[in-house]
């Protein structure tokens, strides 16, 4: 069984090996081990803080699986992006060069340097194994038991939620939006950008980038196609995401062009339908339906996608080999949503 949790630092050895083998482009999970006990610290002291709003909190979670107890994902949430230093993205934009005398009217798509999301929510670090990273269940669990851990802690959370998506590169770690912006302005290539970013913050090369509008026409033809398009192997994510309520044509990455999706936090599909029931444990539990569960604890977080005989207003049925890996008794409370 796969079970999602919050990470300790007894998960230190794990996460270095998934960090090694993770792609260009997921800058939160740094593949240097101070950083990486940095942030699994900053995680411990998160769940331990009584929070009564979003703030510096980050929550970094991990898949294990129970029977051999290897990781084989993780994903993590920042509560505010840019709590620190302004959360940098390209805003898609429109501008209209219009001549009365000589009957000219034009729209002309930019970018434009904002920090518009600093303050959202930030669903980030999504990796898993390559073994398993075809199974829609798995990619499910990694990616909405982290909406259901915010339905039940709102408070600790922001009213919108924003994700960066990987963009296009090429197996050599070129990103063709990177080489003809980014660049210019940081004498660079896209994986060293990357790579800066993972380790000191990327708000250091942010700064550094034009603050004024760029004209994407005067763009090489595979930059401009490379804006807002979702690297191969983060296609299945993205379409998860778009599932989930995310917006996606407004904002762009400021490295690779990649599509910088955002939603009102209550309004996402897991967030909005998550129902709750009691716990009942019978010596065998099964069924027809597919449900993401997850227990309502902070610190002791776990969630997991069961097959279910289950329906809205009654107790769920679990053994006690399921109950156990969402460590939780009879008469707890779990949160379920359906799986599509």
């Amino acid at each position: 069984m796969l079970i999602q949790r919050l990470c300790t630092m007894d998960d230190l050895a794990e996460i270095e090996r998934l960090a090694a083998a993770s792609p260009v482009g997921v800058t939160s999970l740094p593949t240097e081990r101070e950083r990486l006990v940095t942030i699994i610290e900053a995680s411990l002291a998160s769940m331990a803080a009584d929070v009564a709003f979003s703030g510096e909190e980050r929550y970094f979670f991990v898949i294990e699986d129970s029977q051999s107890r290897n990781l084989v994902g993780c994903s993590s949430i920042i509560a505010s992006a840019g709590f620190s230093q302004p959360f940098y993205t390209f805003r898609n934009e429109m501008f209209v060069h219009a001549s009365r005398e000589l009957g000219l009217h034009n729209r002309i798509h930019v970018l434009s340097l904002c920090h518009d999301l600093t303050g959202h929510s930030l669903l980030a670090g999504f990796h898993l194994d390559p073994a398993i990273q075809r199974d829609a269940r798995v990619r499910a669990l990694n990616v909405r038991g982290r909406l259901l851990f915010m339905a039940n802690h709102p408070q600790r959370f922001a009213e919108a939620t924003a994700v960066e998506v990987v963009g296009v590169s090429d197996v050599e770690g070129n990103a063709p939006f990177w080489d003809a912006v980014g660049r210019h302005f940081f004498a660079v290539s896209y994986l060293e950008a990357e790579q800066l970013g993972s380790s000191r913050g990327r708000h250091f090369l942010a700064e550094l980038m034009p603050g004024y509008p760029i004209y994407v026409p005067m763009l090489s033809d595979s930059a401009q196609e490379a804006i807002g398009q979702a690297h191969a192997s983060a296609q299945d994510v993205f379409e998860i995401l778009l599932e989930e309520g995310f917006e996606t044509d407004d904002y762009v990455d400021i490295f690779d062009g990649g599509p910088v999706v955002q939603a009102k936090t209550a309004a996402l599909r897991t967030v909005q339908s998550g129902q709750s029931a009691s716990v009942r444990i019978v010596e065998k539990a099964g069924g027809s339906d597919s449900w993401l569960v997850a227990n309502q604890q902070v610190a002791g977080f776990r969630a997991t996608v069961l097959d279910l005989a289950w329906s809205p207003g009654d107790d769920v049925s679990l053994d006690s080999e399921q109950a156990a890996a969402l460590g939780v008794v009879e008469g707890d409370r779990v949160s379920l949503v359906q799986e599509t």
